[in-house]
């Protein structure tokens, strides 16, 4: 099916609504939603502080970690002044070996993911930060993702994700996204994975937990066990915080703050974007960039069924050469998560490695599904780019 019947089709679903017919948000960036309670603002306050705390050895940080606070790799500054909540476009690391029979991530080896500080000499053992080892012939690089408005997206219910790829798989078939399936570690059973450069937690409380052990060496009750320091557990045994060490407590707060963070601002919708978003449409970008979603009833009034534009299905998509060569739950190393692009006009590196520093540097790099929208988008006139790229940057 062409795009342009796809985007006819949208319309006539509710499921796409052209920038120029959006309400612009006056919300600065790092703001809660609003309608939120006093009771829900003082919970985004509370996470919002404990997002951005330093901790220290005696708080569990390390033994091996890549910072000490959440903020350290989430916040965008703006005119001067730091936001929580977006990125730095910090780079990690992450590698393993890709084998005749699979990709191997060699967590023997403290794979996939270097945590690259350690906290020094403690109780007679030393601990440093990891290094990819020699026995690694994929090494990939990831960029810190900004969290602005995930909240909304958290709480859209599973079956719409399903929905939305038979949907692509109908209408589009070559450029449909796969639904990551992985486990929703409080409920012992398989959600849609929907938080990740590999869409490989399902919620955004998973997905604080998660960080937390593995950007911070922060155990907490989904996350219990530490990381062996380049895989050797022995060292273990000479850990100064041995214990669980958070009860929940601050993964809820993180939780908090993310759930009730708001999306980013729009920027001025001029003529220009107008045409832009027309020619995002019939080039086939929205295929995977989905325009507009819906939050499912929730007990907050601010997530209750609202309308939202992430330009992300959220879904897994085969991006070729375009993927970082790692394994991650159900995606492979040529699978990566649509990423969102609302607050796109807030970053200054894009893709999840940061090789592009500009967008159209980002559309050409497109791969994979996303070869059939790249090459549209060289087919455009020089007009005709430049009003694509004035909507994408009025994200």
């Amino acid at each position: 099916m062409k795009a342009s019947k796809w985007f006819i089709l949208l319309l006539s679903l509710g499921l796409y609504l052209p920038a120029y017919a959006q309400q612009t948000s006056n919300t600065q960036l790092g703001s809660p939603l609003p309608g939120l309670t006093s009771d829900q603002l003082t919970r985004f306050t509370q996470g919002q502080d404990a997002f951005s705390t330093v901790e220290g050895v005696t708080d569990g940080l390390g033994p091996v970690f890549n910072d000490d606070s959440c903020a350290a790799c989430h916040t965008t500054t703006i005119s001067g002044a730091p936001v929580a909540g977006g990125t730095n476009a910090r780079l990690e690391t992450r590698f393993g070996r890709q084998t005749a029979t699979g990709f191997d991530p060699l967590a023997n080896l403290g794979g996939s993911l270097i945590q690259e500080k350690g906290i020094g000499a403690v109780n007679g053992a030393v601990f440093d930060g990891e290094t990819v080892p020699a026995e690694a012939n994929v090494v990939a690089k990831r960029r810190t993702t900004p969290l602005f408005g995930l909240g909304l997206v958290d709480a859209v219910p599973d079956q719409a994700f399903k929905n939305l790829a038979a949907l692509e798989r109908m209408l589009t078939p070559a450029t449909a996204g796969t639904v990551a399936l992985v486990t929703n570690i409080s409920t012992g059973s398989l959600a849609v994975g929907k938080f990740g450069w590999k869409d490989q937690n399902p919620t955004l409380f998973q997905f604080a937990g998660d960080a937390y052990l593995n950007e911070m060496g922060i155990t907490n009750p989904q996350f219990p066990n530490e990381n062996c320091p380049q895989g050797d557990c022995a060292l273990l045994a000479f850990n100064p915080q041995p214990g669980l060490n958070d009860d929940g407590t601050d993964v809820q707060k993180f939780s908090d703050f993310m759930s009730f963070l708001a999306p980013p601002p729009r920027g001025a919708i001029t003529t220009a974007v107008q045409v832009g978003e027309s020619l995002f449409t019939n080039i086939g970008c929205a295929n995977c960039h989905t325009t507009q979603m819906r939050t499912g009833p929730s007990s907050v009034p601010a997530l209750n069924q609202v309308v939202f534009h992430p330009y992300s299905d959220f879904l897994l998509h085969d991006m070729g050469a375009l993927g970082d060569g790692i394994t991650q739950g159900p995606a492979n190393g040529r699978m990566m998560r649509t990423a969102p692009l609302w607050g796109l006009r807030f970053q200054s590196q894009f893709l999840h490695d940061g090789r592009a520093s500009t967008i159209a540097g980002a559309i050409l790099a497109h791969a994979g599904q996303g070869a059939a929208a790249r090459n549209h988008f060289i087919g455009l006139s020089d007009a005709q780019k430049l009003a694509l790229l004035a909507f994408l940057r009025s994200q």
